[in-house]
């Protein structure tokens, strides 16, 4: 139930985030802004959720996390619902800027994954993480053709509508998930010790770094891959589906990610990841984009899209433990969201100025490489014995909220 309710969960609160880019044009057009206006906006949610990241895990770590999603919920409804009855640059950054940042931060990886990994066993706890993560993507695959057919046939506004009363079923899957860890046996560290911990190893701030670049890629391509394919004469429809597949193929990839993480050094499968997507938007960039090399392009994508996320919250518990998983990952997505904020904003940005998005891609795949070379040395030996998951006297359960 918990592995399921997870997987759901990210379904909505991922697939509807990374349906707004389907909004760009529309929105724009409408109320009268430009690209670097409404990117300013996906920007600050992006900042917003990494900043609170931390702060909601650290609640949900001491007050349980149905509690913390049953409120993320109710955040994401009522954003959605500014966004769509608030028809102004202002209604766009509250309700997409300030209350989805609040949402997201409250409904996304740090806090679902948590809970997964605590009721994972240990020697599935990659692959449980995986099918997790793959749930994100199933959301995106099937709430990207459906906001865009809404758009098509109903407008925006309506198409938010729908979004909003999806979003509200956080609030009873919150239900499984709740309870939170408890301080049991040989595992009680303070949190402000396992902070320190954390901030004395290396390791842990070079997955900070390469997180930020993993972050700057998907608010990049999330927000600006439709404007893109259409600044290049392509329908809004292919940038739809370039989208849907980018999700389609990340629960192959998310999964096959989580499933190698338990066979190979994680380290080692993220450096991998980091140097594929440098050499697919190089590929990307030297082709001729027709709505065959845009999909390919989705699809390739989609394989190597948020199997940086299993990989990467798997060394975080690889290294220091479920205990504090939630806080610790969430330093870490707040890395990931500086780098979001900068992808999101910079595109805007650069098609203002330059009329192209050609300085951003080049950008993408430099930091992807940086990414790669940052992952090779991080030391991923455990700083505490594996406590057992079969319930002994000093394993770490659930405890109810």
């Amino acid at each position: 139930m918990v592995l399921v309710a997870g997987a759901l969960v990210l379904s909505l609160s991922m697939g509807i985030r990374q349906s707004f880019g389907l909004y760009l044009e529309p929105m724009t057009q409408d109320l009268g802004i430009s690209h670097s206006s409404f990117s300013l906006a996906i920007a600050l949610q992006n900042l917003l959720w990494g900043a609170l990241t931390p702060l909601v895990a650290s609640f949900a770590d001491r007050w349980g996390t149905g509690r913390t999603l049953v409120l993320g919920g109710i955040a994401y409804a009522a954003g959605l619902l500014v966004m769509a009855l608030v028809p102004t640059l202002a209604g766009l950054h509250l309700g997409a800027g300030v209350l989805i940042g609040i949402a997201v931060s409250a409904t996304g990886f740090p806090l679902v994954l948590s809970a997964v990994a605590r009721h994972a066993p240990e020697n599935r706890r990659g692959a449980w993480l995986g099918m997790a993560t793959a749930g994100g993507s199933l959301g995106q695959f099937i709430l990207l053709p459906t906001s865009q057919g809404l758009i098509g046939s109903f407008g925006w506004i309506s198409s938010l509508l729908v979004l909003s009363v999806a979003a509200a079923f956080i609030v009873p899957l919150a239900w499984p998930l709740q309870g939170r860890p408890a301080t049991t046996g040989a595992d009680s560290q303070p949190l402000g010790a396992a902070l320190h911990e954390a901030s004395r190893h290396r390791g842990y701030w070079l997955l900070n770094a390469g997180f930020f670049v993993c972050g700057f890629h998907v608010a990049f391509v999330a927000t600006h891959l439709p404007a893109f394919l259409t600044s290049e004469g392509l329908s809004p429809a292919v940038g739809a589906t370039a989208l849907a597949l980018v999700g389609f193929f990340n629960i192959i990839g998310s999964f096959g990610a989580g499933w190698l993480g338990t066979r190979f050094p994680m380290k080692r499968i993220l450096t991998g990841l980091y140097l594929a997507r440098a050499l697919l938007i190089m590929l990307m960039m030297a082709a001729p984009l027709t709505p065959l090399t845009a999909s390919l392009f989705g699809a390739g994508l989609g394989l190597l899209w948020l199997g940086t996320v299993p990989l990467t919250s798997g060394l975080v518990s690889q290294i220091f433990g479920a205990r504090y998983l939630a806080t610790l990952f969430g330093v870490v997505m707040l890395s990931h969201q500086v780098g979001a904020f900068l992808g999101a904003w910079l595109g805007g940005l650069s098609y203002d100025l330059t009329g192209s998005y050609n300085t951003v891609w080049w950008m993408a795949t430099g930091l992807a490489l940086i990414a790669a070379a940052l992952h090779w040395p991080i030391a991923d030996q455990p700083l505490r014995p594996a406590v057992p998951s079969g319930g002994g006297p000093d394993s770490e359960v659930s405890v109810a909220d």
